[in-house]
């Protein structure tokens, strides 16, 4: 099911999410949340989906970076759920790209992150998962884990470009932006 997209303005995009208790959450249902995630996700032209773009403030995200696999062949496979991410471990070395969000649409900014990380994660089928992430694949899980945390990746861009974006924003605020998909 195609869910509606929370967009800049929506207070759950800035609550820091609730972890999930694995003992007492209905695994079919994170099942069924992953599926409609992606099914959003793909119609809005994504390749990641955090819980609060969709109005969930918990810590759960689905990423799949295969639809860039032609310019970058590393992401091939690079299709996943995280339950309750979480970094250990995040490279000094930085890198710059150009980043966009399906919860701030139509704006883009060049943004820095930590080149390589190791994250610990809760796949799909309820494993535990540790990871070592370099390339766009690092900086697509740190965008999205940016979301559980109630951080947009606006709020890391350079203060110069922070204020030539003003007018964009205050446009999503006020839903004077065009999207394909729905957004709340």
């Amino acid at each position: 099911m195609k869910l509606p997209i929370y967009v800049y303005g929506a207070e759950v995009l800035r609550e820091k999410a609730e972890n999930i208790d694995l003992e007492t959450a209905d695994k079919e249902e994170l099942r069924k949340l992953a599926e409609d995630m992606f099914e959003t996700m793909y119609f809005a032209d994504g390749v990641g989906l955090a819980a609060p773009q969709i109005g969930k403030s918990i810590r759960f995200l689905v990423i799949d970076g295969s639809a860039l696999a032609d310019e970058m062949p590393e992401l091939k496979d690079f299709k996943r759920v995280m339950i309750n991410p979480e970094v250990l471990e995040q490279s000094e070395e930085t890198a710059e790209y150009g980043e966009g969000c399906l919860s701030v649409p139509n704006v883009h900014a060049d943004i820095v992150r930590p080149a390589s990380m190791k994250v610990r994660y809760i796949d799909i089928d309820f494993e535990e998962r540790t990871e070592d992430l370099t390339g766009f694949a690092c900086r697509m899980v740190q965008h999205e884990m940016d979301h559980l945390d109630g951080v947009l990746f606006v709020d890391r861009a350079a203060p110069i470009r922070k204020k030539m974006l003003h007018s964009k924003l205050t446009n999503i605020l006020r839903r004077k932006v065009r999207t394909h998909y729905n957004i709340k």
